[in-house]
């Protein structure tokens, strides 16, 4: 139990007096004055438009269960069972609810539904009517509702009610301590059913619903006992709590801050309830009138000690002129946030973000809460000054002052620590700051060695709620091996992969400085630092290690580039096996796909070849494997495997191994793979002196002369000779370079000159010119050596002069005959015997076509068969033959590059010439095809040149 005069005071509300809105001209500014004899009334549910819900009574006023009704003459009677709206705009307006009138109302908060209790007639049963605020009737509010406030058939009075947020329950309470309980829509009769829940014989002083999950308790407090009623439950089991009670008006539910208990306020003490026990006990003396629970305040109205004893039972009506006091408590932080004295207060509702305390003169007082900033400002510089710094901290707590505003509450409390020396309990308050507070402010402090316990703890609980950078990782290690403080530290490092705070890559840069390598090597083994871990294992621990393939592709692939030689010269035949799966098929081993879920990537074999750096037997190994398995390997993977055969077949003694090696090599080049770098493979076999190699692309590169340069250079003479034969056909030159080869050499040479002049005699390769010329430097070579060439060279010229004489004989006859032809045609007349058509070989009838070369025709045949008048249907397929050759050699006359390019490449320029004159290149021939009208000497003229020309082709 708690003394309320131990409290600490403050004021955290403003108070004023409501003033009436300015008029039209300006007016206003007074107290506003409500109309006196208020006898109940609520708050609504806030808002703009919300309103405080009155009822007047002329003169008097009702208080508590007993309802006081004098007949006074100065009664305003016509206010009696209205219900008044007061708004923000203080503009009142009523409506009439009941005839005689009203003693209970209940606004509820999440609706705009008026629940209220009066009397339509003297001396019968009051009623319960719902009002649906929201809709109009006429006017008035909307009435959804009516039943009478009795409980069974005895007749009472009513004392209190109170109305679930949910609609869904209804309690009334009676004075002689009956309650009854309305479940369903209250809001309509034909869904709710009505029963009486409770029943003694204490009258009922207070009643609230609790509401928590789906369970729903009904708290009932009479004057000598509190009960709680579970609503959830069938048969609504119910439990007592205490053996005492409280007055009308003086009991009410916290809100979620208090954890929604019950308060009951006696004249001694206010107790708090939940459903099943009794809570704290807070000893607040006085008489208690009114009690409500405000934004986590509890507000108590009692009377002055000075005043006047309470009456035969708690809760009896103020007196006129009685002095009250009003105190507002916040119980969590046990200090009062206001207090004042008010002229018999009536009630206090809280609408529009404050309270209001209505008097009974009619004055309305307004208890404005200052903003938190202000509050908190005031009671911090108090509690600061005094170093009360936890209740500062609860206060600021309770007021939900944002986190920053705790954090420099901390802040200050962790100086002040400091300052006195308190190290320890200075940290904990900077810990709190921790998201806050830059931490190097903190750091700064606590990095004297003495202080590095404090560090320590304090860069932990930064770790744990994942705010630390490198740098406080860095730091925090540090701490550990300055404290040698093993067990900490592996505490650090080895939580669950889940619960990692810190950035591993540094805290294993760290540990690695400080020589702390098994943790090192630990943290980068448990969280997949696949890189680091090798990196620490090869180079710090310097142990070697067996290779596996538990790594992602990507960190195996940089690993081996960067570790390989190391592993190389540790462990060969694993780090080869590891190569030859990454460069083929990989599949970490961890992976539970199963075979074939997952396709494997490969690496790029090229660039693991300066791995085998020293290892020739496990880099041929390797080698021999991706050529084997993977066909389409990077070039170069061929040109190393090419480069590794021609070293060990160079350097090899044992001829049957030698020779094996050569075999490789050989079959390696004709492999196909060498297309692309041709000059490379030369190379290479050239730098070895691998002839086989270099003669083999040669041939492939069809670098015939070179061949037979290469033959040539070693005197190979019988290989010179194979060279020509084999490649003679497709580069004819190489016979000649043969016999300017032998030419040269001073040795007795004559059997291959003669086979090389034999091949160019046959192939008449060279005029035999040329040939006495280039023996002429070859001192060895006799006339006897090209003796028979010379005679079977000169007798086929004298068989081809000898035929060409034939010829031009022949030519010389055939002229003669056609220029014979052509003077009797121009001299004599042509006489046309012929009797049978030439086309349809029947019999010639007038009118038929007759032509100079001897056919003749019908006319209607040759009309049918004729492309053209002047030319003759059966000779005009070989005269077209001739004049499309003749029009072949007119265009080529100007084709002089050709001619050209013909004359140098020939063996004998002068068939060139004589073949392109016999074109008529040289001359300058026209064609005459179509005959002018009007000209009969240029169309015989033109007729024979035709004819002539036509013969000459036939005889030919």
């Amino acid at each position: 139990m708690a003394a309320y005069l131990q409290w600490r005071r403050f004021v955290f509300f403003d108070r004023e007096a409501v003033k009436e809105p300015p008029g039209p001209y300006g007016a206003g500014g007074k107290p506003f004055a409500l109309p006196s004899g208020i006898a109940v009334c609520d708050s609504g549910p806030g808002g703009p438009g919300a309103a405080l819900v009155l009822v007047l009574v002329g003169g008097f006023v009702v208080v508590g269960f007993f309802f006081l009704s004098f007949v006074c003459l100065n009664c305003d009677l016509h206010m009696e069972g209205q219900i008044w709206f007061l708004p923000r705009s203080l503009q009142l307006s009523s409506f009439q609810a009941y005839k005689l009138r009203v003693t209970h109302l209940y606004q509820l908060k999440q609706h705009s539904i008026l629940v209220s209790v009066g009397e339509d007639e003297e001396g019968i049963n009051p009623l319960v009517k719902v009002w649906n605020l929201e809709k109009r009737d006429g006017g008035n509010p909307l009435c959804t509702r009516i039943f009478p406030a009795i409980p069974g058939n005895k007749p009472t009075v009513v004392s209190c009610l109170t109305v679930h947020e949910n609609l869904n329950f209804m309690a009334i309470g009676f004075a002689d301590g009956s309650v009854v309980l309305t479940k369903g829509d209250i809001t309509r009769d034909r869904h709710s059913k009505t029963q009486i829940l409770h029943e003694g014989s204490y009258p009922v002083t207070g009643l609230a619903f609790r509401q928590s999950g789906k369970t729903t308790h009904l708290f009932v407090v009479t004057t000598e006992n509190i009960q709680s009623y579970m609503l959830s439950v069938k048969d609504y089991p119910h439990l007592e709590l205490d053996t005492h009670g409280c007055g009308l008006r003086c009991s009410s539910l916290s809100d979620p801050s208090q954890d929604l208990q019950f308060i009951v306020a006696g004249n001694e003490c206010v107790y708090l309830y939940q459903p099943d026990e009794r809570g704290p006990c807070f000893a607040f003396e006085g008489q208690k009138l009114i009690v409500h629970w405000y934004r986590g305040y509890l507000v108590i109205v009692s009377k002055d000690r000075k005043t006047s004893p309470k009456s035969e039972f708690a809760g009896n009506e103020a007196q006129n002129s009685d002095k009250q006091v009003l105190n507002i408590y916040d119980l969590c932080n046990k200090f009062i946030a206001y207090s004042s004295i008010f002229d018999d207060i009536v009630d206090v509702l809280a609408e529009w973000g404050s309270l209001y305390v209505l008097t009974r003169d009619g004055k309305i007082h307004v208890l404005q809460e200052k903003d938190t900033q202000t509050k908190l400002e005031a009671r911090k510089s108090m509690l600061f000054r005094k170093n009360l710094f936890e209740m500062a901290i609860n206060l600021a707590k309770s007021h939900h002052l944002d986190s920053d505003g705790l954090s420099e509450i901390f802040r200050q409390y962790g100086d002040h620590l400091y300052n006195k020396g308190n190290h320890d309990g200075a940290i904990q308050q900077y810990i709190r700051t921790i998201g806050k507070l830059e931490p190097s402010y903190v750091i700064r402090k606590f990095l004297d060695a003495q202080r590095i316990h404090n560090l320590t703890a304090y860069l932990q609980t930064l770790h744990l709620q994942s705010l630390a950078n490198a740098d406080h990782t860095t730091l925090l290690l540090n701490c550990y091996t300055k404290l040698k403080d093993s067990s900490k530290l592996e505490e650090f490092i080895k939580t669950s992969e889940s619960e990692v705070h810190f950035d591993v890559e540094t805290a294993i840069k760290v540990l690695r400085q400080a020589g702390y390598y098994s943790h090192a090597v630990y943290l980068a083994e448990k969280h997949a630092h696949h890189e680091w871990y090798l990196k620490i294992q090869l180079e710090d621990i310097k142990k070697p290690m067996s290779c596996d393939s538990k790594l992602p592709f990507d960190q195996a692939e940089s690993n081996m580039k960067r570790y390989g030689k190391i592993l190389m010269h540790h462990v060969p035949n694993e780090t080869t096996e590891l190569l030859k799966i990454l460069c083929t098929d990989y599949q970490p081993s961890g992976d539970n796909e199963g075979p074939g879920m997952l396709e494997g990537k490969k690496a790029n074999s090229e660039e693991f070849i300066p791995v085998f750096a020293n290892n020739s037997r496990e880099l041929k190994a390797f080698l021999e494997h991706m050529t084997e398995v993977q066909a389409d390997s990077p070039q170069g993977v061929y040109d190393t495997l090419l480069e590794l055969r021609l070293q060990n077949w160079a350097h090899e003694q044992d001829e049957q191994i030698k020779e094996k090696l050569h075999n490789e090599a050989l079959t390696l080049l004709k492999s196909g793979r060498f297309k692309t770098v041709f000059d490379k493979a030369l190379v290479l076999c050239q730098m070895h002196n691998f002839k086989d190699g270099v003669l083999y692309l040669y041939e492939q590169g069809k670098l015939f002369q070179q061949i037979m340069h290469y033959h040539m250079q070693n005197e190979q003479y019988k290989k010179v000779i194979e060279v020509c034969e084999l490649y003679g056909d497709q580069e004819a030159c190489l016979w000649e370079q043969a016999l300017g080869y032998f030419a040269r050499k001073e040795e007795d040479c004559k059997e291959y000159i003669a086979a090389v002049l034999k091949h160019i005699e046959n192939k008449n390769l060279m005029p035999p010119l040329l040939v006495v010329q280039t023996l002429a430097h070859n001192s060895t070579a006799t006339l006897s050596v090209i003796k028979d060439y010379l005679v079977n060279k000169l007798q086929k010229q004298s068989r081809q002069i000898e035929q060409d004489e034939q010829r031009i004989q022949k030519y010389r006859e055939e002229t003669t005959r056609i220029r014979r032809e052509i003077e009797e045609l121009k001299a004599s007349p042509k006489i046309f015997q012929k009797t049978k058509c030439s086309i349809c070989t029947s019999a010639l009838e007038l009118p038929s076509v007759h032509f100079l070369c001897g056919h003749s025709f019908h006319q209607h045949c040759f009309e049918s068969y004729s492309e053209s008048d002047s030319e003759c249907p059966t000779c005009m397929p070989e005269n077209r033959k001739v004049m499309d050759m003749i029009r072949a050699q007119e265009q080529k006359r100007d084709l002089h590059d050709q001619f050209q390019h013909q004359l140098k490449c020939s063996n004998d320029g002068f068939s060139v010439v004589a073949d392109y004159f016999g074109r008529g290149v040289f001359n300058k021939l026209t064609l005459i095809t179509d005959l002018p009208s009007g000209k009969a000497a240029a169309t015989i003229e033109a007729g024979l040149q035709r004819e002539l020309l036509i013969h000459t082709k036939r005889s030919t």
